[in-house]
């Protein structure tokens, strides 16, 4: 009866072993980014150069375009590159006025023999597409608010949590209001995210007035002496009227309480594609937009969707995540996402 009862208690020391180094491993995933001291994230700086270059796969754009144009580039060397951007998420309208542009620039370069390459001249055009890099304004006297909105599922509450502990590991005190009422487990996963941060969260029971809960956040983060107030927001479908009409309500409730919306950013999903594109339009109808956060870069190589959100939709990128973790979001930057997306 001994060796079986031995045999029984190394089984349960292994299980719990086994449990342990589990639980432990899914901590360390999770927490991937953080100062194990402070719990904030230990991320690169919104001004550090180069900080988007760990956003999108690497697809060998660069070198398939030189295959594509490295000869006689004829109509159907162009149609091809177009149909490479439009597969790459550009989207029609941007990937021809691309082409159009870099063909012109092709011929000139190749009829003054200087060798044109069609990959380095596509840089140049995505950059001025691009623009220059446009950071968040913050840093005015009083409460900041950054109102967040989009769908479901985009990584919205999440990307509220990053830039929540972006910004207090810069030293700034920030409040959270959850005004996502609809979504069950919204408010509890903000405030998961709050702790990890060091943020204040208001909040209120599941169901309430999303107007009520921007209200108290405002009036509550300018008694504390808060420099910014980020505002989640329900992410039911854009397609539903009474959402957007919500999100107008919230904004002109946080104006009553005293405040102003500085930035509204829209959270999409990089794999979402041309999908995105109309999200951003309908919720562009419902708010003024100042810019865009593109979540899950790191599980798609389709960089195209940054393009096409500012040739279509004329907003500037600010943010890009690049994994779970409490660093993984990084300020984007046209000239390091450029090299990356065109890298062989």
């Amino acid at each position: 009866m001994t060796v079986p009862y031995l045999l029984l208690f190394v089984a349960i020391a292994v299980a719990c072993v086994v449990a342990f180094v589990l639980v432990r491993s899914r901590r360390t995933r999770g927490s991937r980014g953080l100062d194990v001291t402070t719990g904030v994230a230990a991320s690169p700086s919104r001004d550090t150069p180069g900080g988007s270059d760990g956003g999108f796969r690497t697809g060998g754009l660069g070198s398939k375009v030189r295959t594509l144009l490295g000869g006689d580039a004829g109509d159907d060397a162009w149609l091809a590159l177009e149909t490479l951007l439009i597969k790459a998420d550009v989207g029609p309208r941007a990937s021809a006025d691309l082409v159009a542009r870099i063909r012109a620039d092709f011929r000139a370069g190749a009829g003054a023999g200087a060798g044109a390459d069609a990959a380095a001249l596509l840089r140049d055009e995505i950059i001025a597409v691009l623009g220059p890099d446009r950071p968040m304004d913050l840093g005015a006297e009083g409460l900041d608010v950054i109102l967040v909105v989009g769908v479901n599922g985009s990584g919205k509450t999440t990307t509220i949590g990053k830039l929540a502990a972006m910004l207090g590991a810069e030293g700034k005190q920030v409040s959270l209001a959850a005004a996502d009422t609809f979504r069950a487990a919204a408010g509890e996963q903000l405030e998961v995210w709050a702790r990890r941060a060091g943020a204040h969260l208001v909040s209120q029971d599941r169901g309430a007035d999303p107007g009520a809960v921007a209200f108290d956040a405002v009036r509550s983060a300018t008694a504390r002496g808060a420099d910014v107030l980020i505002v989640d927001t329900a992410g039911r479908l854009h397609t539903k009227q009474p959402l957007m009409d919500e999100l107008t309500k919230v904004k002109r409730v946080i104006e009553k309480a005293g405040a102003t919306v500085d930035e509204t950013l829209l959270v999409l999903d990089a794999q979402t594609g041309q999908n995105g594109i109309a999200q951003a339009r309908a919720f562009t109808q419902a708010v003024e937009l100042t810019g865009v956060v593109l979540t899950k870069t790191d599980g798609s190589a389709k960089g195209g969707i940054v393009l096409a959100v500012r040739e279509e939709l004329d907003l500037p990128i600010r943010y890009v995540g690049v994994g779970e973790g409490a660093g993984d979001l990084r300020a984007f930057h046209a000239a390091a996402f450029v090299d990356r997306l065109l890298a062989d």
